[in-house]
């Protein structure tokens, strides 16, 4: 049967790092990029009779997420110890939860911008929201590297408060898959929650994706994808895996509930093992942590949940006039809206209020951030936080324009000096590069030299052609060398000739 005739169902497991200066249940730091097991201590190396401490910050955030997730907080959470042997697990078990974890439920809104942009213009279902089943706390594990002879551990990042986002199985397509994926990636970012670096491994993905004929209402046999580390790793390993389960069906070759890897060189799944349990982990409650009472963190947690990228969207497009486009680019990086909104003079949260003050006009800052600003960014490889013009530098070039000092093309240089002198004041590139405001009786003496000359041209724009003003203005900018406005010269041509 072609793949047209199978339900594809897939469900996400999303494993996140908060953001905390220690460790889980040990007061070990955090981090990326240190010396192999050098954060480490005797709870994190799993050594007997370590008894581990709750880390407070860890619970707060995984109880934020799920805030901005819409999910549900019980009034007790417990934990749980989750037993299998492994390597990069000394003591055996993992601290987890099972049956009461702090958030229950929710959902994960699928912002269009977060699509493969080659099916944006063609997503089958728009506005969907993928439906949660639980997010959970508990310790990440050590690090293991294996090589051709032997494998090294790393303990450093054993412990890390790890947060697991579940969906239900309530994805559809690959697509949605890395929508999904992206947008937990960017409101974690907004709530401060996480750094969210897939490169740095602190989000990482498991995937399990099944089929079944249409008609059939039981799931197909759950196979498992481990440790994506990409969304588009995600998006490709499904569309693999949908075609190979699609081909062994056809052929008659049931599916077993299994685990695989994704080998992204060869670019296919390959079997690992067959796939454990609940019941195989053999959880039970860890009689060294007391349960959490949430009450009091929910309510606390509550006052800092913050403007989420669909919110400020529609408030760029409500309160600024800026096109869905526009705010969806500018919301798309927390950092980025971060820059664009100091350039307009806001402050944080300014904009939920009535009274907000622009210094810069959002449409044409926009313009500037989008079209200027992220073009450099990009061929730098620099991220907004790390942009060497300050937000107010661009403001002040963007304001050039606005008051009619200097032209947009000529602005365009100014910020060109401005990315190679950052500590340059535009106003003083404006002067150095000669864009001082042109004398005005100058220009319009050159404006009248120009209208004389073209008998013709003023005939056509005044028979209904303006479009010819261009023309005009063209001529009054080559006399001027560029020192005139361009904007004001073609404002003088049309109250002469019109």
């Amino acid at each position: 049967m072609p793949r047209e005739d199978y339900i594809v169902t897939i469900g996400l497991e999303v494993h996140c790092q908060v953001k905390t200066e220690s460790k889980m249940f040990c007061p070990c730091r955090t981090g990326f990029g240190e010396e192999p097991n050098t954060n480490v201590c005797p709870v994190c190396l799993g050594l007997p009779g370590a008894l581990p401490v709750l880390n407070k910050k860890a619970i707060e955030q995984t109880i934020l997420a799920g805030l901005l997730l819409d999910c549900e907080t019980p009034e007790t959470s417990k934990w749980d110890r989750k037993n299998y042997f492994y390597p990069d697990m000394p003591k055996n078990y993992q601290i987890s939860q099972f049956d009461l974890p702090l958030c229950i439920g929710g959902k994960v809104p699928l912002y269009p911008q977060n699509y493969p942009k080659e099916t944006q213009d063609e997503i089958l279902n728009p506005g969907k929201e993928v439906k949660l089943t639980r997010i959970h706390l508990e310790e990440d594990v050590a690090k293991s590297t294996h090589l051709a002879n032997s494998s090294v551990i790393d303990f450093n990042r054993a412990g890390t408060p790890l947060m697991e986002i579940v969906s239900d199985p309530d994805i559809d397509t690959p697509e949605e898959a890395f929508a999904y994926l992206k947008t937990v990636q960017q409101i974690l970012i907004y709530g401060g929650i996480s750094d969210a670096d897939m490169e740095k491994g602190q989000l990482r993905c498991d995937v399990n994706v099944s089929l079944r004929p249409h008609g059939q209402k039981e799931l197909g046999e759950k196979v498992e994808l481990k440790n994506l580390n990409s969304t588009s790793a995600v998006r490709r390993s499904l569309h693999y895996e949908i075609e190979r389960q699609t081909r062994e069906l056809d052929a008659g070759t049931a599916q077993i509930q299994s685990t695989r890897r994704w080998d992204d060189d060869l670019g296919e799944t390959q079997l690992m093992r067959t796939k454990e349990d609940a019941h195989d982990y053999r959880y039970f409650p860890d009689p060294d942590l007391l349960p959490v009472q949430s009450g009091l963190i929910v309510a606390r947690m509550r006052q800092h949940v913050p403007e989420l990228p669909h919110e400020k969207a529609a408030n760029y497009t409500s309160k600024l006039g800026l096109s869905d486009y526009d705010a969806a680019v500018l919301t798309a990086d927390q950092q980025l809206a971060n820059y664009f909104e100091a350039v307009l003079g806001l402050t944080p949260g300014t904009l939920e209020t009535e009274n907000f003050k622009l210094k810069t006009p959002a449409k044409r800052a926009a313009n500037w951030v989008i079209n200027i600003l992220l073009a450099h960014l990009n061929e730098a490889g620099l991220s907004p936080a790390d942009c060497p013009v300050p937000p107010e530098k661009l403001a002040a070039t963007v304001n050039l324009v606005e008051s009619g000092h200097v032209s947009n093309n000529q602005a365009k240089e100014i910020f060109e000096a401005l990315w190679q002198s950052p500590e340059k004041d535009p106003a003083a590139i404006a002067k150095e590069l000669g864009y001082e405001p042109a004398d005005t009786d100058a220009i319009d003496t050159l404006i009248d030299e120009v209208i004389a000359a073209n008998p013709d041209k003023v005939a056509e724009i005044q028979g209904g052609n303006e479009k010819l003003l261009n023309f005009l203005t063209g001529q009054v900018m080559k006399s001027s060398q560029g020192k005139a406005n361009p904007k004001l010269v073609t404002e003088a041509l049309r109250a002469k000739l019109l």
